[in-house]
């Protein structure tokens, strides 16, 4: 029969399962020892991939550890155990190595498997709760993942037993990427979508505007003629060039408010008469990161783009560093 409980109880409640879990990895580290340093081993000698298998909430958690492994610089992947008896087991070479995970170390499904992973000559890897189990005997290295309860008020749903493995399993991820000496250059390779693959990944030049795009008047054209350039291309700015295509200055929207202020007559005047010279510009190969911290430091919306001889090749504002994901 459903009970009616307080929000107090509730929260009680609550916190009675975070102490429970978080006693369960806090005794992990107490039992770590050389079988850790073992596991490390053999995954870093693995010819080709660590195939991560588990039924269950077991495989639930597989699959999170096949996937921070495989971030993280350790190739892998997650294989059904059930599916492998039906043809997947064909995922695994013997170059491979079998991480296997289940609580009991009993899981029928993986334990039909393991002759056959044995004759293979794959390695074999368990996190199980019971060392005497038939999977913990069968690995060349068993990690130990038990706990002493289950969050869980009648003991049995696994919650503080795969909050414990997931912990592992991170802890064996984070060792191995440590060792590998995985940079935040190789995460982001694994991650180009992601925002921080973008910042450490994305150069000026992938989102820059080029060619027709690229807001670029001579010097010696009347401001009219700079302000129309400014409307066509609609980047707050334009760059003022000399014959050769070199850069001589800059003209915002902020200097054409400086100008109009000032009464001049945009029929008459040039270009090279209101430019700001020695304006900010950035370099192609400059990281999108560091284009967004230039604006920000000196208070601009938009960046021209030169190359090594200071001729205009390109230009972008604020929204084409907001739509690469950048800011």
């Amino acid at each position: 029969m459903a009970k009616d409980l307080t929000p107090e109880q509730l929260v009680t409640l609550a916190g009675r399962v975070l102490d429970i879990e978080a006693r369960a990895v806090e005794r992990l580290r107490s039992r770590l020892d050389d079988s850790f340093a073992r596991a490390c081993e053999l995954c870093l000698k693995v010819e080709g991939r660590v195939v991560v298998t588990g039924m269950g909430k077991s495989g639930h958690v597989g699959g999170k550890i096949a996937a921070t492994l495989a971030s993280t610089g350790t190739p892998a992947f997650f294989m059904h155990p059930a599916e492998a008896s039906h043809g997947d087991l064909g995922m695994i070479t013997r170059q491979d190595l079998l991480l296997a995970v289940s609580y009991s170390g009993e899981t029928q499904e993986i334990i039909t498997i393991l002759p056959l992973v044995k004759r293979m000559g794959a390695g074999l890897l368990s996190m199980t709760g019971r060392k005497d189990s038939t999977l913990a005997r069968a690995a060349d290295v068993h990690l130990d993942v038990s706990v002493s309860e289950e969050a869980c008020p009648l003991n049995l749903a696994p919650t503080a037993s795969t909050t414990a493995t997931l912990a592992m399993g991170d802890a064996l991820a984070v060792a191995l990427l440590e060792t590998r000496g995985f940079t935040a250059e190789d995460f982001a390779l694994s991650h180009p979508s992601g925002s921080l693959g973008k910042k450490l990944l994305l150069r000026v030049e992938d989102v820059m505007h080029t060619g027709a795009e690229v807001p670029e008047v001579r010097e010696n054209v009347t401001l009219s003629d700079g302000l129309l350039e400014m409307t066509r291309k609609g980047l707050g700015m334009t760059g003022v060039v000399d014959t050769n295509g070199v850069l001589v200055g800059v003209f915002t929207d902020g200097d054409l408010r400086r100008a109009l202020d000032s009464g001049i007559d945009i029929h008459k005047s040039t270009m090279k008469s209101v430019m700001h010279r020695g304006g900010i510009v950035t370099a192609p190969d400059t990281m999108a990161a560091a284009a967004v911290l230039t604006m920000e430091e000196n208070k601009i919306t938009a960046l021209l783009v030169v190359d090594k001889d200071n001729k205009l090749i390109g230009a972008l504002n604020v929204h084409d560093l907001f739509r690469a994901g950048i800011m």
